[in-house]
């Protein structure tokens, strides 16, 4: 198996959504993209993208893929061409690589019968939520400016009640106004399996410049608080939270399956509706057309764009990283964080430390010192 491939491949379904979050990084970002775009993809865009995963796989060999049916929105074309997606790809990847298949929605048009089906073909389900309870969700509403809150608790407990091995986890979006202990307990509440906090996708444009090292920390605080609940949570249930979990992992020597920190090469892109290649979606924050390759799946392969310089600058590691991030204590761990992050309207590139920095700094070496008091180490030797 080649270590220089792509395992996640990130598939636009629907290029637009029934929801207006306050915060969000599509369609409040500079990039506009998304308004040219086919509301949703057809079958030709399937089956090509289909075949050009296939050829990849066929190449490389990887022993996993993983599939995730984004949008927009992605239920808005029903549970049908979803369906048809994951199949015309599990159809069309040689047998011996294993492929999991994910959709990320909103919840609001989680019906039994859709859950039902997806379900039955094998597809998981992940949820994007700010916390379990309708005040955290206030940001997140539809075009009329009603919430989407109790359809989306509404498909939550389905998704924990109906098909447990289908739920995916909830995905959210760190909001440092909020009390950690409320919106970790009420998303708990819920019964994922797996949580995922996510920094918000800021960078040096839109978060006034200044010291990034040391600096206040409202996100890192908040994370620090998280992690010592999920730490301390010892009852039956307890939810994986991903962004905890690489960063112990990266602490104890391990490497990182996740573009939030540590060093590993980004091994995902994203196929748009009309079967454009870009990058990740985070990039749109930067400035128009960040993510783009001038690719496609009608006319490029995926080993095209692992050779793409702008893909390429996502996977350089510590290459990509300024001087001030190569030589700071933690940079194995945090990896410089999320690429989108380090932008800066005033140089152009991408090479400043993170907007977050001191916040992954915050956390990180929180965690350091949670995990060396279980190991009876000095947290020390472990940043």
């Amino acid at each position: 198996m080649s270590a220089d491939c792509l395992r996640q491949f990130v598939l636009k379904v629907h290029s637009r959504c029934n929801l207006d979050c306050t915060y969000c990084y599509i369609y409040r970002s500079p990039d506009r993209s998304w308004r040219q775009r086919p509301h949703h993809a057809d079958e030709h865009t399937m089956r090509q993208t289909a075949r050009r995963i296939a050829e990849h796989v066929e190449t490389h060999r990887p022993r996993s893929v993983r599939v995730d049916l984004h949008g927009g929105e992605p239920l808005l074309t029903g549970p049908e061409p979803l369906v048809a997606y994951a199949e015309t790809v599990r159809h069309a990847v040689p047998d011996g690589t294993e492929v999991t298949v994910t959709v990320q929605t909103n919840g609001t048009l989680l019906t039994r019968p859709a859950l039902d089906r997806l379900a039955g073909a094998g597809i998981r389900v992940g949820i994007s939520l700010d916390g379990g309870t309708a005040a955290l969700n206030a940001r997140r509403v539809d075009h009329a400016g009603r919430p989407s809150w109790p359809a989306a608790r509404r498909a939550a407990r389905l998704l924990a009640a109906r098909r447990p091995d289908a739920y995916a986890g909830l995905l959210c979006t760190v909001d440092p106004a909020t009390d950690p202990a409320e919106v970790y307990r009420s998303l708990r509440a819920l019964a994922p399996p797996a949580l995922d906090f996510l920094l918000p996708h800021l960078h040096w444009g839109t978060r006034p410049p200044g010291r990034h090292r040391p600096a206040p920390t409202p996100y890192g605080d908040w994370l620090a608080g998280a992690f010592d609940l999920w730490w301390d949570d010892t009852t039956p249930g307890r939810p994986r939270v991903r962004l905890f979990t690489e960063i112990a992992a990266l602490l104890l020597g391990g490497s990182s399956r996740t573009d939030a920190v540590g060093l590993s090469p980004i091994a995902a892109i994203v196929v748009e509706t009309d079967g454009t290649i870009e990058r990740l979606d985070s990039l749109k924050t930067a400035y128009p057309d960040a993510p783009a390759t001038g690719l496609d799946v009608f006319r490029n392969s995926f080993d095209e764009a692992l050779r793409h310089p702008r893909v390429a600058a996502l996977r350089a590691g510590p290459a990509a990283l300024g001087e001030d991030c190569r030589a700071c204590p933690v940079v194995r761990i945090c990896g410089g964080g999320n690429y989108a992050h380090r932008y800066s309207a005033v140089t152009g590139h991408f090479r400043q430390p993170s907007v977050h920095c001191a916040d992954l700094e915050r956390v990180i070496r929180h965690a350091a010192a949670r995990i060396g008091e279980q190991l009876s180490v000095s947290s020390r030797s472990l940043v």
